[in-house]
């Protein structure tokens, strides 16, 4: 028997696999389609240890699903457009195109060496102009549709990256990308109206009952729907009325103030010649520059100045002041709320630290809330007082009553809100698919027509800081020709954010080298939607919002049947070090290339697979590492071994007990690895499964040792499932063995082992015996004995009346085919 040598087995199998198209995946060839996707990398240069754990995770279900019968695509690409290429421009003076391709092609080495079973014929990079050229195209798909537009907006904005970030990509009032403080500006920008899909982005997650209740809620609270009132308050001083949205229009009585966010249109009217406006200027100078995160957060202080000017309710024409806070945005809801602090913590704490009157206007059943003992604000169901007419009525009834009350006399209307707003796509950057607009002095905007397309990006720019974009910079890319009246004209020279080029990939995939389409509607019905989607939970905003949006565009232009893009959601865990995520700055690195060269690619996919379910985090271990490739090792001999026991096993004769036992635990282990892989919405357990097939193994060698001689087509038969199993988690070591053993064809090109019910049928079964909490006996029994019976032989073994003898049994408790439990005093 040879020695395992990981590192030659694999580069042989990687070359022959690459070599014979092996995992090439026709448009259809009669097997059902099944689609497993793992979210694409951006290609930084080299693969980390998430990287792998993703990828391997998805190569065992798309392996397994292949020796279930089906046609599977699985296919790679890189998201290679951002930020990195371009700072590595500016410091190091490469062009970003080089520096994104020879990071893809090392990257892609990486991935090979790791087994893992892609349809490379299908690999896509959004940098590339085939690809953008089709991002170009869903623009102006959004364009014609009305979802894409330009304004002039504040902005968040990152100084470090000199860029516009969407409300997505600030996280706690810092960049995504950068972790530096975000600070507003006014820049005109393109938006996709996200908003239009608001209710259905909402109400489709009803769909997906397999992607995770966390990211469904996560998604939930983002659109952020609320149901409540549209009305107005008046300012007699200025002539105008305040829009407001409330979902408490019940609690309308007990306003004392409103506040308007300080970038309020009306504001500069209403201070305007005040004897403090000096100081009004110079508070809302302060807010604007301070993120929305920094000012809206739970923990923020509430900061505040009175206008000076007065509102009017309208349901009760009391006059209440106007004050600027910074809790209120401007381009959330109509950037005005009013203050109700008898019914709303934050009002209560506003109006407590600026003495401003506090009315109870929603009572508890029991009537007995009293102000000058409240301690914080009431906001539980109750019944209206202090509200007029509506006195009496629960706060549910009293809702809807002032609603009709509002709506009778024309003063307001019923009304959906959202939190989500929309995605603000430009980016003052040059590594990104240029926005195809035309600037016209005479015709306006203009889409760049669709034969021109794409819009290349040119290579003639200067990377210089600012809020204006490096394609600025390129004379012969700003200038060019009106389309519509063949006048001078000017090019956009934002780019896009890189979540567009991300949110339609999955389609590019199923028809990757069309030149005509982005993707030919037949085949992405046949493959969509993709049936396994793998990726990281901090996606669940970001990227999956976004596709969803797309994806519903996309069905109601008549491109795709399906709304919805990914059918099951499998969000991995992420892999740690000490506890902590692994990070070069921390210096708990493992590289995937250091374990590849001293044990090879199985044991690092058997490794990342058994070490904890695919859901959790995992916490990295030298020992566990060790521990598979010494697995790997047992499983080369043991496989060996019974290689030569089928050839020289006995024949036509019955199995003994030894050899059914065996085939119990090998089709035992059929049926959970089988159920462990397959998984249901989601839920797989590929840890386990590594288990099962360990004590497999176990068995084996178990068997080997006690036993004398075999069956030989018991000894083919396990040997045959043990590699079958093993395949799709260490595709190198199986298909080796599988060649050894002398079987037809490739293991991964077999049917998956099926369950022979015979072989779980056992006669007699081993019970344990458990005394007070204790295991103190086993017991080998027929599987159908009775009650009597039974009681009758344990009570008469001689361990167990070592602890019962002298004693009352108070309990004999058969737990069938599991345990015996007897309780003594």
């Amino acid at each position: 028997m040879e020695k395992y040598i990981p590192q030659e087995i694999e580069k042989k199998w990687q070359h022959k696999w690459l070599e014979d198209k092996t995992d090439r995946c026709p448009d259809d060839n009669g097997k059902p389609p099944y689609y497993v996707l793992e979210m694409f990398p951006y290609p930084s240069g080299n693969l980390h240890m998430g990287h792998v754990r993703n990828y391997t995770i998805g190569d065992v279900i798309a392996r397994y699903r292949r020796m279930n019968g089906y046609n599977v695509l699985h296919p790679m690409g890189y998201d290679a457009f951002g930020m990195p290429a371009e700072n590595a421009a500016i410091k190091h003076g490469t062009p970003p195109a080089d520096w994104t391709f020879s990071n893809i092609e090392n990257m892609t080495r990486q991935q090979k060496a790791l087994g893992l079973s892609y349809d490379w014929d299908r690999e896509v990079a959004t940098c590339h102009e085939k690809y953008y050229k089709w991002t170009q195209w869903i623009f102006e798909l959004l364009y014609k549709r009305g979802l894409a537009y330009r304004k002039e907006a504040k902005v968040n904005w990152c100084e470090k990256c000199n860029t516009v970030l969407a409300n997505e990509q600030v996280i706690d009032g810092l960049c995504w990308r950068c972790d530096s403080p975000v600070v507003k500006k006014d820049l005109k920008q393109w938006f996709f109206k996200i908003t239009d899909y608001a209710d259905r982005l909402l109400d489709d997650l009803k769909l997906l009952p397999g992607w995770p209740e966390r990211v469904k809620t996560m998604q939930k609270n983002w659109i952020g729907r609320s149901e409540g009132a549209e009305f107005s308050f008046e300012i007699p001083e200025i002539g105008k009325s305040i829009p407001m949205f409330s979902t408490r229009v019940d609690t309308i009585f007990g306003v004392t103030y409103i506040v308007l966010a300080p970038e309020h249109p009306y504001v500069e009217e209403l201070i305007k010649g005040r004897e403090n406006e000096a100081e009004l200027r110079a508070f809302i100078t302060r807010m604007k520059n301070m993120n929305d995160i920094e000012r809206t957060s739970n923990d923020a202080e509430k900061e505040g100045m009175f206008t000076g000017a007065y509102a009017v309710n309208p349901l009760n024409n009391e006059q209440v002041p106007i004050w600027i806070a910074n809790y209120v945005l401007v381009d959330y809801g109509t950037g005005a709320v009013m203050g109700v602090p008898g019914h709303d913590q934050r009002d209560w704490e506003f109006a407590k630290k600026f003495n401003l009157p506090i009315r109870l206007v929603v009572q508890n059943k029991d009537m007995s809330l009293d102000l000058n003992t409240m301690e914080g604000a009431y906001h539980d169901p109750g019944v209206l007082v202090n509200s007029g007419e509506f006195n009496g009525l629960t706060d549910e009834e009293g809702r809807k009553a002032i609603t009709k009350w509002l709506v009778d006399h024309n003063l307001g209307k019923g009304t959906v809100n959202f939190k989500l707003r929309d995605w603000l796509i430009s980016r003052q950057r040059y590594w990104g698919a240029p926005i195809p607009i035309i600037y016209c002095p005479k015709c306006g905007e203009q889409l760049v027509p669709e034969d021109q397309l794409p819009v290349k990006l040119p290579t003639d720019v200067q990377f210089t800081a600012g809020a204006v974009s490096p394609l600025a910079t390129s004379e012969e890319f700003v200038h060019c020709t009106c389309p519509k009246c063949g006048g001078p004209a000017t090019r956009e020279t934002d780019t896009m954010d890189t979540f567009v080029c991300s949110s339609w990939y999955f389609l590019r995939y199923t028809d990757a080298r069309n030149d005509e389409q982005a993707w030919d509607p037949k085949k992405a019905n046949h493959w969509m939607n993709v049936d396994q989607y793998i990726g990281g939970i901090e996606h669940a905003i970001l990227h999956l919002m976004y596709s969803r949006f797309f994806m519903k565009v996309f069905h109601d232009a008549g491109l795709v049947d399906n709304v919805e893009p990914f059918e099951r959601l499998l969000t991995q865990g992420m892999v740690l070090m000490d506890g902590s995520k692994m990070s070069k700055s921390k210096g708990n690195v493992v590289s995937p290339e250091e374990i590849l060269a001293k044990y090879g690619a199985d044991t690092g996919r058997l490794f990342i697979l058994f070490a904890a379910p695919p859901e959790r985090d995992l916490e990295w271990s030298d020992q566990g590492v060790e521990g598979s490739y010494r697995f790997l090792n047992r499983v080369w001999r043991i496989v060996h071994q019974y290689i030569d026991l089928a050839k020289n096993g006995e024949r036509d004769r019955d199995l003994t007990e030894a050899e059914k036992a065996l085939r119990l635990q090998e089709h035992k282990t059929i049926a959970k690895v089988t159920e462990d892989v397959k998984g249901v919405d989601g839920d797989y357990a590929l840890n386990t499964a590594v288990s099962s097939i360990m004590e497999l193994v176990n068995a084996m060698y178990a068997y080997v040792g006690a036993n004398t001689s075999i069956r030989s087509d018991v000894a083919l038969e396990v040997n045959t499932n043990l590699l079958k199993l093993l395949a799709p988690f260490t595709p190198h070591i199986t298909e080796e063995l599988w060649q050894i053993a002398g079987f037809e064809g490739s293991v991964h090109e077999q049917d998956w082992p099926e369950v022979d019910a015979g072989a779980l049928v056992v006669d007699e079964i081993e019970l344990p015996v458990q005394i007070n909490g204790k295991v103190r006996e086993r017991i080998t029994v027929p599987v159908e004995i009775g009650q009597d019976e039974l009681r009758e032989k344990v009570l008469s073994m001689p361990r167990v009346k070592d602890f019962t003898d002298g004693k009352t049994i108070v309990k004999f408790i058969v737990v069938p085919k599991k345990i015996i439990n007897i309780v003594v005093k």
